[in-house]
């Protein structure tokens, strides 16, 4: 999948994979998860399909955690299979080097600033868009040149709020996150519970950085099995391992 605000920039290339077109599971899954109960093998197979896809010279991604951390990358890493340290986003001006980040209904961030020639990509699941990773992640980019009012950033598929039903207490994670967060809630069907607007919320605080160039390029990451890994769905229905989605960006070069 394609975000058109992305697109629209000649000098990067870019996609929001979907789980269909790899080699996992018997059953064609593209799961790009290193950790992920999966054959090594498969999931190498996936990823080198995913660079080759772009194309990228290589393609890397980081030990998420679910923190607000963002590693900025002056040189390409000699990580192997291409997984580096603990962190949730990436920030390069490397031509070649594809930056990767895994999703199974948290949020996918792919941006670039055109005129700094800076890229970036951050895994933004509730954990992090309470801490605002979105944030950390313009910050990076302007430590490398980049300016808020240029970048673009694209959200990609994710858990939606028809789909994301929480307990009384999880609005609270968000009141320093986003101003008046209550209204990214709406009451759920079960009492006292609430429907959250992840993906609002990032938008939001894009917006309060100074982000003018915003795309959600929408898809629900539960609702929609045939395209999408859930960690959610398979939770609720009792699935082995979900599998993990990949969303990566590349700066051209010599591929």
């Amino acid at each position: 999948m394609l975000s058109p605000l992305l697109s629209g920039v000649s000098t990067v290339r870019h996609g929001f994979f979907t789980r269909q077109g790899g080699t996992s599971w018997a059953r064609g899954d593209l799961n790009c998860g290193l950790a992920a109960d999966d054959d090594p093998s498969h999931v190498d197979e996936n990823r080198r399909r995913v660079r080759d896809h772009l194309p990228a010279l290589a393609l890397v991604s980081l030990t998420q955690t679910h923190s607000t951390e963002v590693v900025s990358l002056t040189a390409a890493p000699d990580w192997p299979r291409g997984r580096g340290p603990e962190g949730d986003g990436l920030v390069t001006r490397v031509p070649g080097l594809a930056l990767g980040v895994l999703s199974a209904d948290c949020g996918a961030l792919l941006a670039v600033d055109p005129v700094a020639g800076v890229i970036g990509a951050a895994h933004s699941g509730w954990k992090g868009t309470a801490g605002n990773i979105t944030r950390a992640l313009i910050d990076a980019m302007a430590g490398q040149g980049a300016e808020p009012a240029r970048i673009r950033l694209a959200l990609g598929p994710m858990i939606r709020q028809a789909s994301y039903e929480v307990g009384p207490e999880f609005p609270d994670h968000f009141r320093g996150a986003v101003a008046d967060h209550e209204r990214f809630f709406r009451p759920a069907a079960r009492d006292g519970h609430f429907l959250g607007d992840i993906a609002g919320i990032i938008a939001a605080q894009a917006a309060a950085e100074g982000v003018t160039h915003f795309e959600d390029i929408g898809g629900d990451t539960y609702a929609d099995p045939d395209r999408f890994f859930s960690a959610r769905r398979s939770a609720h229905q009792r699935q082995p391992d979900s599998g993990r989605l990949i969303s990566a960006i590349a700066l051209q070069g010599d591929n």
